[in-house]
């Protein structure tokens, strides 16, 4: 009799701490559960500064491809500038060009030799390709 006192006492010892028995719900001691949840943080705070890392390699990377894009834009707005000059001269010369009757023929001239270059060009080309 006194090993079945024992036995029950050790297993009442065993299980001491437990409400939830019936229901399925083991619970661990106090010292197990607050490892266990020391471990879970530990998991957390490791992931969430891996996460972290991840997030300031990426916005370093964003950050170096905008200053990349807005150099590019800077040296396309420069190119166009210095195209509007090049454009606005141009653009002066033809009014002062035309300005005049005897230069309106020559250019009607020039335009007209240039347009029929074109056109036999572009007709030898075709003949070209027909043939072969």
């Amino acid at each position: 009799m006194s090993y079945r006192r024992d036995h029950r006492s050790s297993k009442s010892a065993l299980f001491d701490g437990l409400d939830n028995l019936e229901e399925g719900g083991l619970r661990a001691s106090s010292s197990f559960s607050h490892d266990v949840k020391e471990h879970d943080n530990g998991k957390a705070i490791e992931s969430l500064h891996d996460r972290v890392a991840f997030l300031k390699r990426l916005t370093g990377d964003i950050h170096d491809e905008v200053e990349s894009h807005n150099r590019m834009l800077d040296w396309m707005g420069n190119g166009m500038d210095a195209t509007r000059g090049i454009m606005s001269g141009t653009m002066d010369r033809f009014k002062k060009v035309f300005e005049k009757k005897s230069n309106r023929k020559m250019c009607t001239l020039v335009m007209t030799f240039v347009v029929s270059f074109l056109i036999i060009y572009y007709l030898f080309r075709m003949l070209r390709y027909v043939r072969g």
